[in-house]
């Protein structure tokens, strides 16, 4: 019999780590808005958001989220007595319908509730979450591929280059050594990572500086950079002229929708 022992929606600090521990029950973990690695069993994998691990009894796991953001992770604790389901001990991405997810929220919103019959109903939707899992590994459901991972350091930079971002967590976070992320990262994207990121800033800030008011140190800061200086000397670099100018020069051009 499929049941539900607890379920927990929290929120980590940015760099947690949790250590290696184990439970007498499975553990089925969803990376709502967390990124990192963890070790389960002998095996390492790399997570990021909308992807979840699933940990049986008695597998040694841990979490390293990396430093930027602060994680938002959704747990749930139940029994199973269909032994298939210890084979799938790994980290796996949820399909496009967030299907684990929407399921995961109901049972939450359920143990939340406590209506009448709410344990029965919990116990039900986990049936459904088990019965996808087994029923997609025979369609393929396999762990988060190298290629996937890059993909995503590519989409997480895309989302947060507003952000500190160090190479080093986003090497890290590719389940690559630093160099060797950087090479690959060029290779496949034509930038260096920081390379990248400053041209992303300084698209950001042209932005800015033609569609706002905010005076330019303002610009610098909300764009990501470390300070005035730093900032004017690299826009005048890439751009060709400072940032005073291009705002005069740009005043009003490509309206924002």
């Amino acid at each position: 019999m499929d049941r539900v022992l607890y379920i927990v929606n929290t929120v980590h600090e940015a760099n947690t780590q949790i250590p290696s521990h184990q439970h007498e029950c499975y553990e089925l973990v969803y990376y709502i808005n967390a990124a990192g690695s963890s070790n389960i069993g002998t095996k390492n994998f790399h997570y990021r958001p909308s992807s979840f691990a699933i940990i049986p009894p008695g597998y040694k796991h841990d979490e390293k989220h990396i430093p930027e953001g602060e994680p938002e992770v959704l747990f749930i604790g139940f029994l199973c007595d269909n032994s298939r389901l210890s084979t799938l001990a790994g980290v796996y991405d949820d399909d496009k319908e967030h299907t684990v997810l929407q399921t995961l929220l109901r049972i939450k919103l359920e143990f939340q509730r406590k209506r009448e019959g709410f344990s029965e109903l919990m116990n039900l939707q986990l049936s459904e979450i088990i019965v996808h899992l087994l029923r997609n590994v025979d369609d393929g459901l396999s762990t988060l591929p190298a290629e996937d991972r890059m993909q995503y350091v590519l989409n997480y930079m895309d989302e947060h280059y507003l952000q500190r971002l160090t190479i080093s967590s986003l090497s890290e976070l590719s389940g690559y050594s630093y160099d060797r992320f950087r090479h690959l990262f060029k290779e496949r994207y034509q930038y260096s990572p920081l390379r990248y990121l400053l041209l992303k800033r300084l698209d950001y800030a042209k932005s800015l500086l033609r569609h706002t008011q905010l005076p330019i140190s303002e610009v610098s800061a909300v764009s990501g950079f470390v300070n005035d200086a730093q900032f004017c000397s690299i826009f005048k670099r890439e751009v060709g002229v400072t940032p005073r100018k291009f705002r005069i020069n740009n005043k009003g051009l490509d309206p924002l929708y």
